[in-house]
Parts: structure tokens; C-alpha cells; sequence
């Protein structure tokens, strides 16, 4: 068995921990579940107060659009300096935290992508957004002046 890691990808590998390999091959090839990742860390600037709405299911979810400076190698590609991404709780211990989010405030999401479709006014349609698993802020609350 050797051991490699990369600074590229994601997993472990990109966080800078060993992989381990069979034969030139990741240890876990051959196990379905570690076939794939679909995990997103972001962290930005709150967009705007998050928004809260129960949809026609029933179901509550509170979303947020985050603002993601880009790094210095893009910046050199793409006049674009910001992207903006839309993030959506549906968890309810994920929701608690998000509730008292403030524009420009700086917090970390974890998640998955996700592409979720609806029926709008327009007809079927559908988004792509991150579904947030954990969240915190970055940033301590402004605490409020005593009155007097």
C-alpha cells in the first residue's frame, strides 16, 4: 500500500490528509458510496435578510444568497470579482441559526448542491442551489446599547 496526497479535488485529499492507495488506485474504489462527493463549504458576506416562506408541500425553508469574493487567479480571468450564491435550509436546527442573519454579516455554510425543481408561473423550472447542513457566523452579533 502507498500512501499520496494532492492539493487538488476535493475530499480529503484537498483538505491536505493522506489518501490511501491499492495499486495505484484510492483504497475505496471499489465501495459505491465513496464513488462520488457532493460536499460545498462557502463562506461569504449575507446577501440580504434571509427569507423564510412555506411552500405549497408544506414544508418551511429559509433561504439566503451568499456573496463570495472570488480569489486573486480568478480575478485575473473574469472582471468578475463577486460570485453570488443561493443557499436553502431545510432543516429546522439549520433554520434556528439562520433566523437572525443580517446583510453583510460574514458566516460559513456546509452542504450539498442541489438542483430542485418546482412549478412556477412560467411552467416547470427548476434551480440550483446549496442545501445547507450546518451554518454558523463568522461574525459576532452586534450587541445592542444598554438605553439611559
Amino acid at each position: 500500500m502507498t500512501r499520496a496526497t494532492s492539493d487538488v479535488g476535493t475530499g480529503s485529499a484537498a483538505a491536505g490528509q493522506d489518501t490511501a492507495q491499492v495499486d495505484g488506485r484510492p483504497e475505496d474504489a471499489d465501495d459505491p458510496s465513496a464513488a462520488t462527493c457532493n460536499e460545498v463549504v462557502l463562506r461569504g458576506r449575507v446577501a440580504a435578510p434571509v427569507d423564510e416562506r412555506e411552500l405549497p408541500s408544506g414544508d418551511t425553508i429559509i433561504t439566503a444568497r451568499l456573496i463570495i469574493d472570488r480569489d486573486a487567479a480568478a480575478r485575473l480571468r473574469s472582471s468578475q470579482r463577486v460570485d453570488t450564491i443561493d443557499c436553502v435550509a431545510w432543516l429546522r436546527r439549520v433554520q434556528r441559526t439562520m433566523r437572525g442573519w443580517q446583510a453583510g454579516e460574514r458566516v460559513e455554510v456546509t452542504g450539498a448542491i442541489r438542483r430542485r425543481f418546482f412549478r412556477g408561473a412560467q411552467g416547470p423550472a427548476s434551480r440550483v442551489e446549496v442545501e445547507i447542513r450546518a451554518a454558523r457566523r463568522l461574525d459576532k452579533p452586534a450587541r445592542k446599547k444598554p438605553v439611559g
